[in-house]
């Protein structure tokens, strides 16, 4: 069984830190099942076929699929008391099986604002065809000491 990560504290987090890799997989199973269990059943989510006939090379991943990655990406990281605040994510190149995403980011910003501890990170997704997603999450962690 995994491991839980740590929970991590904004002031251990600094600027320009480099998140730890995540690779994805994407296999036929994924991208049919990360489709299915958001409940997007488009036909190119699932059935070769129909995509090829609308003009794609072959099925690929939605865009809610992708925001569970990139999700889990940051929380990995950060830990299970980080709360994501905001996600504003584009897509690029598609997710098609038999390749991998590579999952990277960056710590850009950190600030309090109300008291809270605001982390703002980039994150990309990247597969043989190029970028599939990048954007920027912006996450809140707990500060040391407070309850």
């Amino acid at each position: 069984m995994a491991e839980l990560a740590q929970t991590l504290h904004y002031e251990e987090v600094e600027e320009g830190t480099e998140l730890p890799a995540l690779v994805i997989e994407l296999t036929p199973t994924v991208i049919i099942s990360t489709a299915i269990a958001s409940r997007d059943y488009q036909d190119v989510h699932h059935d070769r076929d129909l995509a090829q006939q609308k003009g794609s090379k072959d099925i690929f991943m939605n865009i809610l699929s992708t925001n569970g990655f990139v999700g889990r990406f940051v929380t990995d990281w950060a830990g299970p008391e980080a709360v994501l605040k905001k996600v504003a994510i584009r897509l690029g190149a598609p997710n098609y099986p038999y390749d991998e995403m590579r999952m990277s980011g960056r710590v850009e910003k950190k600030e309090i604002s109300e008291g809270e501890g605001l982390v703002e990170l980039s994150v990309r997704g990247a597969n043989g065809l190029g970028d599939h997603v990048k954007g920027t999450v912006q996450i809140v962690l707990p500060r040391e000491g407070a309850a």
